[in-house]
């Protein structure tokens, strides 16, 4: 059986990426610091599944050089086309079924590596494997297409806090089969970044963290941000 496991991108350009991150730290160094994510997460997940695909955006022949650097052969490209976010998804699972697909976004730079392949498992007894973030939204959506042939994209408010509960309850009338893999995090937001830093700080003394969710690109990029009272004046 063919599993694809894929990764929704971005290029990593100041102003382009992790606004609400910009407005108080500044493009520039937003735009680092999301590098650094997509540098931890293409490598963690580099051997996941049998088929890898970093779905990319924009879709010009700059980004794909951009993430064709990072990858250094491991992944195929995918440039997503231009529709809201449910659209690019839903395409994207058409792309590459109807075998099993996880697709994960690249805003969780220490999202554990086993993840993936919990949901692959998952998959084999699932139709649908969702991964709750602790905002409310998902950071993995995991589809058995063998089985699964549903609208579950659309009518969606996605990159808000319902997103969860309105996939939970369109699945629940579609009567399908679902799992949920444990709650992570995303890094959206200036006070994520105070959270991100306690989690790596940990996770340099536990073999488990280094084992699954070490970010040494993320942590380097923190190392030169100052503290979050700093950044924002509170102290």
């Amino acid at each position: 059986m063919t599993t694809t496991f894929g990764m929704f991108v971005k290029a990593p350009h100041p102003g382009r990426v992790k606004t609400r991150l910009a407005a108080t730290i500044g493009d520039a160094k937003s735009a680092e610091l999301y590098r650094a994510f997509l540098s931890d997460m293409i490598e963690r997940f580099r051997r996941t599944g049998v088929r890898r695909v970093l779905a990319y955006s924009p879709a010009d022949d700059m980004t794909r050089d951009v993430f064709s650097q990072l990858s250094v052969g491991d992944y195929e490209f995918w440039p997503q086309p231009d529709a809201d976010l449910g659209t690019r998804m839903r395409k994207f699972f058409e792309a590459f079924g109807p075998e099993p697909v996880v697709l994960i976004g690249s805003d969780s730079p220490t999202l554990p590596s086993n993840f993936p392949e919990l949901a692959f498992a998952m998959l084999k007894h699932h139709d649908v494997v969702l991964g709750p973030a602790t905002d409310g939204g998902l950071y993995l959506i995991g589809l058995n297409q063998q089985r699964l042939a549903w609208p579950i994209f659309d009518g969606i408010d996605w990159s808000t806090a319902r997103v969860l509960d309105q996939v939970m309850r369109r699945l629940i009338e579609l009567d399908a089969r679902v799992e949920t893999l444990p709650p992570w995090y995303d890094i959206d937001e200036p006070s994520d970044l105070e959270f991100l830093r306690g989690h790596l700080a940990a996770s340099s003394v536990s073999e488990f963290g280094t084992a699954y969710y070490d970010a040494p690109a993320t942590r380097a990029a923190l190392e030169l941000l100052p503290p979050l009272d700093v950044l924002t004046g509170e102290r």
